[in-house]
């Protein structure tokens, strides 16, 4: 398993941000960008921990320069890529941007394949903290190879920038990734309806011991806030991402968020849970076409256990003592992280009335 990138300092808990694919698709331009610098600070999003903003797929112009150097579309980007990220420095964030590891970027515009040591310099040079590097037009291409010259060319950039490999899960990078990259793709690409999230999640069972500060799991962008997910979808989503010490990128127009999403994103004991400093994954231990029962071991030795609902209908879900490895008659103290308050518990087991499509979380410290 991955040993981390643990010499450069990054990601020593799950990045926090937002990337604009999700809601925007390639719909990109310096005023989006600026704008929801300035949103994540007004709504709290930044004060919670959020930090990056990330530019996906649609930057860039059709053709480089004639050094070989990446253009910002000049429509788009009138005033270049380092005014933008000197704007979002200036509010206290940092600046992500995205490009391809093949022949075009998904959308067809140009890629990296062949200027990773040009592009990672060009990035530093910009001031960008944080760069995702997709798998589009890689026909041929071995990940393995391509993402650690890749990595070659960030530790040879001259600016720390955390590093976000997408190549979907296909090569299972979570067995090689982690001396390459902070962070890498399981999956493919999230979409914002209950069926892709619980599928994603099922996808996650088993990956728990190749995260930790430094190098983590990534089930794909939030789409807490899109589509027609209800609010207790979008809290299971969010919930399940935090179990997971996942990286947490907003993925809805902050701009414009309803107060229970911004609640939701914003949660804190949730996002603590999320940016727990001993970095374990959740791992599954219950699972079945009604629910998932979901734990995690945190500092101090406190327990998080996410008791999910798959059902259409309302249930209680009871987890035994003896299933959380603690001895019977352990006393311990519950706390519900939605409800931010204490619960009442039995002397050999944990329950709790779950609705339908909905996750209850709770933290267990024994005394």
């Amino acid at each position: 398993m991955g040993i981390g990138r643990l010499s450069d300092g990054l990601a020593r808990t799950p990045p926090m941000g937002w990337n604009s694919w999700n809601f925007f698709k390639g719909n990109v331009d310096e005023r989006l960008v600026i704008e929801t610098a300035e949103a994540m600070v007004s709504s709290g999003m930044r004060d919670a921990g959020y930090r990056y903003v990330v530019i996906d797929d649609g930057w860039m112009a059709p053709e480089r320069d004639r050094f070989g150097d990446f253009v910002p579309e000049p429509s788009r980007f009138p005033r270049g890529m380092a005014y933008v990220a000197e704007r979002v420095h200036a509010l206290g964030l940092g600046l992500g941007i995205y490009t391809d590891a093949g022949t075009m970027t998904c959308m067809g515009l140009p890629a990296s394949l062949g200027y990773e040591f040009r592009d990672a310099r060009r990035f530093a040079s910009w001031g960008v903290d944080y760069v995702k590097v997709d798998w589009c037009h890689t026909d041929g291409l071995g990940p393995r190879a391509l993402y650690a010259k890749w990595a070659s060319a960030f530790q040879g950039a001259g600016r720390p920038m955390v590093f976000s490999i997408c190549e979907w899960g296909r090569a299972h990078p979570w067995e090689w990734a982690g001396t390459l990259g902070h962070l890498w793709r399981t999956t493919w690409d999230i979409q914002p309806d209950w069926s892709s999230i619980t599928a994603i999640l099922d996808r996650q069972s088993g990956l728990h011991p190749y995260a930790g500060p430094g190098h983590w799991n990534d089930p794909d962008m939030l789409e807490v806030g899109n589509g027609q997910l209800t609010a207790d979808e979008n809290r299971a989503h969010f919930a399940l991402w935090a179990m997971l010490a996942a990286p947490l990128m907003a993925g809805n127009d902050i701009r414009a968020m309803p107060t229970d999403v911004r609640e939701t994103l914003t949660a804190p004991e949730l996002v603590a849970l999320n940016q727990d400093p001993v970095g374990k994954q959740a791992r599954r231990i219950r699972h079945d076409e009604t629910g998932d029962v979901w734990v995690r071991e945190l500092a101090g030795g406190d327990l998080a256990i996410a008791l999910l609902n798959l059902g259409d209908v309302a249930r209680e879900i009871h987890v035994g003592l003896e299933d959380l490895a603690l001895a019977p008659e352990t006393r311990v103290r519950i706390r519900d992280l939605w409800q931010r308050a204490d619960v009442p518990g039995s002397r050999d087991d944990v329950s709790a009335h779950v609705r339908p499509h909905s996750a209850t979380v709770l933290r267990i410290a024994r005394y």
